[in-house]
C-alpha cells in the first residue's frame, strides 16, 4: 500500500494526541500537516502540546509547525487529502464541512455529523457496507473541472458505542435483538483535558455525562441498522442506557442485559463471539485478529487488565450469564481513546484506502 500524507485537526487535545501516538510509522499513512486552534497555530508541536502519554512525543513531530484549523490557511498543494479530524462536537460542525468542501476525506471522531442521513457512522467490523453514503454528499458531488470526485465526511462512534455494538453484532446476526439495556462506567480519559475535576471524580461516580445516554441509544440504532437505497434502515430494537463517570483512568466497562428475538443457548452465543472475524484476510494494520475476545474468569474484564487486548482495538467480553428480565446478560470493555476514537478512525482510514476511497484521481474509463 502506497503511503499517504495525512493531517490531523485538533492535534493538540488527547484525541488528536492518540492519532499521533498511532499514526507514528504507521505503514500507509504519514503525518505531513497538523492544525489546532489560533493560540497554537504558528508554534512547534512541542510548544504548543503538553504531551500526556505514555509514550514519548516523536522528534520529527515536535519540530512541526501547528497550522490554522481552516483549509485556506495552508498553501496551495500543501494541504493533505485526507484528513483526521479530533474536534468538539460545536467546531467541527463548523470546520469539516470546510474540509470536505475543500476536496478532503475527512475521517471524524466527532459526533456533529454522525446521524445526518447521508454521513456513514462507522465500525469496520460491524457495517463497512454503509460506506458507500459517501457517494450521496454534496462535496462528493462536486468534481473538478477534470472530473476527480470531491471530498467527503465519514464518522467512527460514540466511545461506548463502540466496544457495545462489537459484541451486539455477532449477536444480532444470528439471533436478532428486540430490546437491550446497558450501563456504562466510563472512564475520565473519555472527557478529554483537563476533563473532570479531580475534586468530582476522586472517591466518587458521577450519574450523568452530557449527551452520552441519547448518543448511544440512537447510535445503536444507525450501526446496527441496514443500507437501503440512499439512507440507513435503523435495527429495530429497543434499547435503554445509563452513562456513569468513575475514576479509572482509560478503559469503558458496560453492563448489558439483552433480549434476542430467537432464542439461544450459551455455547451458541459465545460460538457467535468465537466465529465473529469479519476483516480476516484484508490485512488492515488496525485490525485486530479478533475483534470481540470473551473471558472466562469470573471477574473479567477489567480496564486494567484488559484494556489492551488487540493492541487497544479488541473488546472483552465476560461473564455471560442468563438474566431473569431478558434473556441473557454479559460485561463488555474496550478502550476508549483507541478503539472508542482515534483508533477506529484510522481503521476506517484504513477501509477506505482498500476500497480506493482515498486515491482522488479521475475515474477510469471502461470499455464495454
Amino acid at each position: 500500500m502506497e503511503r499517504r500524507r495525512i493531517g490531523i485537526l485538533g492535534a493538540t487535545g488527547m484525541v488528536g494526541q492518540r492519532f499521533i501516538q498511532l499514526l507514528n510509522n504507521h505503514p500507509w499513512f504519514e503525518i505531513a500537516w497538523l492544525a489546532a486552534s489560533d493560540r497554537s497555530a504558528g508554534k512547534t508541536y512541542g510548544e504548543a502540546c503538553k504531551w500526556k502519554l505514555d509514550t514519548p512525543l516523536p522528534e520529527r513531530i515536535a519540530t512541526m509547525t501547528v497550522m490554522p484549523n481552516v483549509p485556506e490557511g495552508t498553501p496551495a498543494g500543501e494541504l493533505p487529502k485526507i484528513i483526521f479530524a479530533a474536534l468538539d462536537a460545536d467546531v467541527a460542525r463548523e470546520l469539516e464541512p470546510k474540509f470536505a468542501a475543500a476536496g478532503c476525506a475527512v475521517v471524524s471522531n466527532s459526533s456533529a455529523f454522525r446521524m445526518v442521513e447521508d454521513v456513514p457512522l462507522v465500525i469496520p467490523e460491524v457495517n463497512a457496507d454503509h460506506l458507500p453514503l459517501i457517494e450521496q454528499q454534496s462535496w462528493r458531488k462536486q468534481t473538478t473541472a477534470d472530473g476527480v470526485p470531491g471530498g467527503y465526511i465519514v464518522t467512527n462512534p460514540n466511545c461506548s458505542a463502540i466496544g457495545l455494538v462489537l459484541a451486539l453484532k455477532p449477536l444480532e446476526e444470528r439471533f436478532g435483538i428486540e430490546s437491550l439495556f446497558v450501563s456504562t462506567m466510563q472512564a475520565v480519559s473519555g472527557a478529554g483535558y483537563p476533563g473532570v475535576a479531580s475534586l468530582d471524580i476522586m472517591g466518587n461516580v458521577v450519574p450523568y455525562i452530557k449527551n452520552e445516554e441519547e448518543k448511544l441509544e440512537e447510535e445503536v440504532g444507525k450501526l446496527l441498522g441496514s443500507l437501503a437505497g440512499s439512507k440507513i434502515a435503523l435495527l429495530d430494537a429497543k434499547v435503554s442506557a445509563h452513562c456513569n463517570r468513575v475514576p479509572v483512568e482509560d478503559g469503558h466497562t458496560e453492563c448489558v442485559s439483552i433480549k434476542l428475538k430467537k432464542k439461544a443457548t450459551r455455547e451458541e452465543i459465545l460460538a457467535a463471539w468465537a466465529d465473529f472475524t469479519p476483516l480476516a484476510g484484508q490485512k488492515l494494520p488496525s485490525a485486530p485478529d479478533q475483534p470481540v475476545e470473551y473471558d472466562a474468569a469470573v471477574d473479567r474484564p477489567q480496564p486494567r487488565l484488559d484494556r489492551m487486548r488487540g493492541r487497544g482495538m479488541a473488546a472483552t467480553v465476560g461473564r455471560l450469564r442468563e438474566c431473569s428480565l431478558l434473556d441473557w446478560k454479559f460485561v463488555v470493555l474496550s478502550h476508549n481513546t483507541i478503539r472508542g476514537a482515534a483508533g477506529a478512525a484510522i481503521l476506517n482510514a484504513e477501509v477506505l484506502a482498500r476500497l480506493g476511497k482515498l486515491d482522488f484521481k479521475k475515474p477510469v474509463a471502461v470499455r464495454a
